[in-house]
């Protein structure tokens, strides 16, 4: 696996690039050895347009691991929704299938916890497409300490991924990040580059941020800020894979690059990397620094 993915979100979502761009920015992320694609169903933009991602990225679907999920939905109105019924994943999963082309899916991921179905029926719908044989691997996004140890209970070792947003703005899941290092799974952290730039979720007339350590760094080393936060990221444990979004095919190669950019102690501790205490999580057995 590729240290750094490519979240495909922004190819088709509001102020998403036209079809030619697109396509020019996913075969940049393959020649920049990118072998993650991160997707969804609900990456779309307008009402009726469901799986849109998934169709842009089904004929690199036998060239690189596809990470889709399903559980949310977006009605075309900007808004998102969650469903997290078994009935509805199954379909989800389903129509992902059907789009990306291929007889299983690599990685399929639980969107969101929905609060209005138990949790252990929705990652059930998980086992069940495992032993169907439709997908590969499952993961499951947005959830919480407790959350991960019931999934993993329940589908053992074939539970390989948690995706949570985490950044330089955003640190409240760094348990979750600690649990993932202990357990050995990946940690897909979605809005990576938050607090150093702006993200496709936060709208086209965002002011930009405060200067942070990871611009000054940026001055100093003569390379982008956003490629210091994506190595600050991969300091953090081997499980971390930042799956930053694209939209042009100059930003997936920075974004890549990062792999090859290690920063030193010194730079490591202004950006922050160092936590103050140790979480414990008795349900694990574990103890992680």
């Amino acid at each position: 696996m590729s240290p750094i993915g490519l979240g495909a979100m922004p190819l088709s979502i509001e102020g998403r690039p036209d079809r030619e761009r697109a396509l020019e920015t996913v075969r940049a992320a393959l020649d920049a050895g990118v072998t993650l694609i991160d997707t969804a169903d609900s990456y779309h933009w307008h009402a009726g347009e469901t799986g849109h991602n998934e169709e842009l990225l089904a004929p690199f679907a036998r060239e690189v691991m596809i990470a889709t999920k399903g559980g949310r939905g977006r009605p075309g109105d900007g808004s998102w929704t969650v469903n997290g019924a078994p009935g509805h994943l199954k379909r989800a999963c389903e129509g992902s299938l059907r789009r990306l082309g291929v007889e299983a899916v690599d990685l399929y991921q639980l969107h969101k916890p929905d609060p209005a179905v138990p949790w252990e029926d929705s990652v059930g719908a998980l086992r069940d497409l495992l032993d169907e044989g439709k997908i590969r691997m499952a993961g499951v996004s947005n959830v919480t300490v407790e959350q991960i140890l019931l999934a993993r209970e329940i589908l053992g070792d074939r539970l390989v991924s948690v995706q949570n947003r985490f950044s330089p703005a955003v640190r409240d899941d760094e348990p979750q990040l600690r649990l993932c290092a202990g357990l050995g799974l990946a940690f897909l952290p979605w809005s990576p580059l938050g607090g150093v730039s702006r993200s496709s979720l936060d709208g086209p007339f965002a002011s930009p941020g405060p200067r942070t350590p990871f611009h000054e760094i940026a001055r100093e080393r003569g390379v982008s800020p956003q490629r210091v936060c994506l190595a600050w990221l991969l300091s953090l444990s081997p499980v971390v894979i930042p799956i930053p979004g694209a939209s042009r095919p100059g930003s997936i190669r920075d974004s890549a690059a990062a792999a090859g950019l290690v920063l030193s102690e010194e730079e490591l501790a202004r950006c922050g990397s160092r936590t103050e205490h140790e979480v414990r999580h008795p349900a694990a057995g574990l103890t992680l620094p």
